[in-house]
């Protein structure tokens, strides 16, 4: 509804507050919030947004976030006094309110959503590993994985497995460009297996390596692997060995 009455907005705002829809109202409003701060926020044109789980935004014209907002769980309710919409989202443990006084409506609507899909993210050093586990061959030819997520004194290592010739390796994987921070966790993986009898190969699998890291690594007498992050999603046709080269 565009540019609707005060009477007009109120009762499509309360029919969307039973109808238990997503709602959103372009609006002037002034914004007061009392509870861990208290803050006014005077009029002005925004964006509020009110979804069926409680959740209740203000936008302002721009950034990203909101300027006001209460997270899901929370009572949204609207009331009708002296031809003003009051809006109020209310939160409690800890006590918070927020109070949205509408002062001109220009846009109001709502919607009864249908949507149960998961986003999906990939490009991730989980999803590095778990390529390395699928298709060992990325990392060389005749390497073998074993565990994964390992823990030990110094923290969990990504990878472990042989080689070849049967020499443990340890992988440390980075979805970004691998710096000294990451050869030294390594180190302190490798060092939880100075007992080996073994040599132990210590691993950086990541895109790039600063020139820094990789003089370090040398110096410890490991390796670097360069391997990007897959980036295709699981419900596209899956990728070649090419694509990670």
């Amino acid at each position: 509804m565009e540019n609707p009455s005060t009477q007009e907005a109120y009762e499509l705002i309360k029919d969307g507050f039973n109808k238990k829809s997503m709602i959103i109202i372009l609006a002037q409003c002034h914004v007061e919030y009392e509870g861990r701060a208290r803050s006014r926020l005077d009029k002005g044109d925004r964006l509020i947004l009110i979804k069926k789980d409680g959740t209740f935004t203000i936008h302002q014209e721009l950034n990203l976030d909101p300027v006001n907002w209460q997270a899901p769980g929370c009572k949204n309710k609207v009331s009708l006094k002296e031809n003003q919409i009051i809006l109020q989202s209310i939160k409690t443990k800890p006590d918070e309110e927020i109070t949205v006084y509408l002062d001109t409506v220009y846009c109001a609507t709502y919607y009864n959503c249908v949507d149960t899909k998961n986003l999906e993210i990939r490009g991730y050093e989980k999803h590095m590993v778990d390529l390395a586990w699928e298709k060992p061959e990325l990392i060389e030819k005749g390497f073998r994985p074993t565990r994964r997520e390992y823990q030990t004194e110094n923290g969990f290592i990504d990878l472990m497995g042989t080689d070849k010739d049967e020499k443990l390796m340890i992988l440390e994987f980075k979805s970004r460009k691998a710096g000294t921070n990451a050869v030294k966790q390594l180190k302190g993986y490798v060092e939880c297996f100075m007992d080996n009898k073994e040599f132990v190969r210590g691993i950086i699998v990541a895109p790039d390596i600063t020139d820094n890291a990789l003089e370090l690594l040398k110096s410890l007498q490991m390796e670097f692997i360069p391997l990007n992050p897959p980036k295709d999603l699981l419900t596209k046709k899956a990728s070649t060995l090419d694509s990670f080269f």
